[in-house]
């Protein structure tokens, strides 16, 4: 088991790390101030889903021979940016919507977990990261690593639902707020597409 006093400083550190601005919390506040609080709640799930894959990776060693492969992390890279350009385009051309924003809300959301977990999985440096961060808090007289990478990634994730669950709430309740005009409904799905372009650039720029 992993004590108490290292679980802490590494939760403090989670916290941290998920409020510094980066393309996983911009994408939740994007989604929640379209779609509304249930739809950034939606994407979060979806991106902890993605984390959790990341941390099994990490603990069955997957993540080592992938950081090994070139190829796989651009072809990897390559398929997020994709996708992202596909979330941007459609954001772009979507029209200001007449249909009430609560009944708008009720789009499947589904689909957004499913953007979630796409967005996150497609994210090499994500993986990457959780193979640097999480063994550093772990130790192997405390017991078997792939259960301590288990539980570090779930205390993460924890962290990750309080950060991204506030800014799916404080987005959420901006955006029915912002929908009540058609106006602001365009600006707020162009600014969407311009931020989906831009994650998507980082996205494929980036190296290891």
């Amino acid at each position: 088991m992993i004590p108490i006093d290292s679980l802490i400083p590494f939760f403090v550190a989670s916290l941290l790390i998920c409020l510094a601005p980066g393309p996983d919390n911009i994408f939740v506040l994007t989604q929640a101030a379209i779609g509304g609080r249930r739809a950034g709640y939606s994407v979060m799930l979806g991106l902890c889903t993605g984390l959790l894959v990341h941390t099994l990776a990490v603990a069955v060693g997957v993540a080592a021979l992938f950081a090994a492969s070139p190829f796989a992390f651009t072809a990897l890279k390559l398929a997020g940016g994709a996708y992202l350009l596909y979330l941007a385009w459609g954001a772009w051309r979507a029209a200001a919507s007449k249909i009430p924003f609560e009944q708008r809300e009720r789009i499947p959301l589904r689909r957004l977990y499913g953007r979630g977990i796409v967005m996150n999985i497609t994210n090499p440096k994500v993986l990457l990261f959780f193979l640097a961060f999480l063994p550093q808090f772990a130790a192997p007289e405390r017991g078997p690593l792939p259960v301590q990478v288990v539980t570090l990634g779930g205390v993460f994730i924890v962290a990750v639902l309080l950060v991204f669950g506030t800014i799916a709430t404080v987005a959420g309740s901006l955006g029915e707020w912002l929908a009540k005009s058609d106006g602001a409904q365009r600006v707020l799905n162009r600014i969407a597409a311009v931020i989906f372009v831009a994650l998507a650039l980082m996205l494929i720029v980036q190296s290891k």
